[in-house]
């Protein structure tokens, strides 16, 4: 900021207030209307001409102290420096609290009561289980004194169109072994296979079509009576040829 320094002048009065005074007494005195005019005429003038004194001297007084007026320049103080930030509080050293003991247990020695006297009965005697007789053995299979034959070659029984049609697509073949229970009559009454071609679809349909075709001659006993049997045997699956 530029702060300058003036220096006070008197500056003129306009009129003093005994000549208004003096001039008012006049026109008092003289009560004509021309002489009041002529004096309030004269009064304005006056006040006129002193305003217009006072108000040209006084401009004319202050440019002359706008041109004498030195310039100072005040330069501001340089602002204090930061505050430097208080140290950290330095690290109180951790004191462990010792450890709380929980007082032992208050034991009690146990009650000894005496056992009470438990009086048994004697247990009557186990009774006397007999064992059941074992069933008889079964009678023995009568001895064939000729065996059942099959009528005919298991080879011929099935042709090209018994051949399963899932084993034809993938190229299997194989030979199953089978045993087949014989009955009075010479039918088949059962087939197991005894020995596994690879191929489900092989073994089943030998089986089956074993049972449902095959014949033989029974067996008979020694007097001569048929009589049930079993016949083993194997059967080959063959891709037939084109």
């Amino acid at each position: 900021m530029f702060r300058g320094h003036l220096t006070p002048i008197a500056m003129p009065q306009p009129f003093d207030s005994t000549e208004w005074l003096s001039l008012m007494a006049y026109v008092d005195q003289n009560q004509s209307k021309e002489k009041t005019i002529a004096a309030v005429i004269t009064a304005i003038l006056i006040a006129a001409v002193g305003y217009a004194f006072y108000t040209g001297l006084a401009f004319n007084i202050v440019k002359k102290v706008a041109k004498q007026m030195t310039v100072l320049d005040i330069k501001e103080p340089p602002p204090p420096p930061p505050k430097q930030p208080p140290p950290p509080p330095k690290e109180q050293p951790k004191v462990e609290s010792p450890p709380i003991v929980t007082p032992p247990p208050i034991v009690q020695p146990p009650v000894v009561t005496a056992p009470p006297i438990v009086t048994t009965p004697n247990p009557p005697p186990a009774p006397i289980i007999q064992a059941p007789p074992s069933p008889a053995p079964p009678p023995p299979k009568p001895s064939a004194a000729v065996r059942a034959k099959p009528r005919g070659s298991f080879q011929s029984l099935m042709s090209t169109d018994d051949y399963p049609p899932s084993a034809l697509r993938n190229n299997e073949a194989g030979t199953v072994g089978f045993k087949l229970d014989v009955g009075t009559d010479g039918r088949v009454t059962n087939c197991t296979v005894t020995s596994s071609s690879g191929f489900a679809d092989l073994d089943q349909t030998a089986c089956r079509l074993l049972t449902k075709r095959a014949r033989f001659t029974p067996a008979k006993d020694a007097g001569g009576a048929a009589i049930g049997d079993s016949f083993s045997s194997r059967f080959t699956w063959q891709i037939p040829k084109d």
